[in-house]
């Protein structure tokens, strides 16, 4: 039997947590959580959002209402990832970060410990070479839209 904890939101609505079987974090149930994901102790996967497979969650981070975090990305230690933020596939949050509601971080994108991504920010991922016109010469792409404070 899994252990059920409850809180009443901002809205006196009363969620449902249990605690994620790899890891022990909190997870609302109306979240989705693949089980090859981990989220350890003290993280807390708010509802309506989806933590993808062979994701990590760190303790203490916050998975905010919505927010999808991808495949293989990890967010770290006390983070947190504003409402409807999306963090791409094998992307990486660092501790103490924060990602704005409704920001995007590409696939592979790195965001630096202690840095807040702005509400509705781009952060692209590593710059991509492609061709372009008929000798095939390469241009990258991508700027990233995040500060770090110290």
């Amino acid at each position: 039997m899994r252990k059920r904890v409850e809180f009443e939101d901002d809205d006196g609505l009363l969620r449902r947590y249990s605690h994620h079987d790899d890891g022990g974090g909190l997870v609302e149930a109306t979240a989705v959580v693949h089980p090859t994901a981990r989220v350890e102790a003290g993280a807390y996967v708010d509802p309506g959002a989806h933590v993808h497979a062979h994701a990590h969650v760190g303790s203490q981070a916050w998975i905010d209402r919505l927010a999808v975090v991808g495949e293989h990305a990890v967010v770290g230690e006390s983070a947190h990832v504003g409402p409807g933020a999306v963090v791409g596939s094998r992307a990486r949050v660092g501790a103490r970060a924060r990602i704005g509601a409704a920001a995007r971080l590409d696939r592979l994108a790195v965001v630096p410990p202690d840095t807040v991504v702005p509400a509705g920010a781009h952060v692209a991922g590593p710059a991509r070479l492609t061709r372009s016109g008929p000798f095939g010469t390469a241009a990258s792409a991508g700027a990233h839209a995040a500060t770090t404070y110290s």
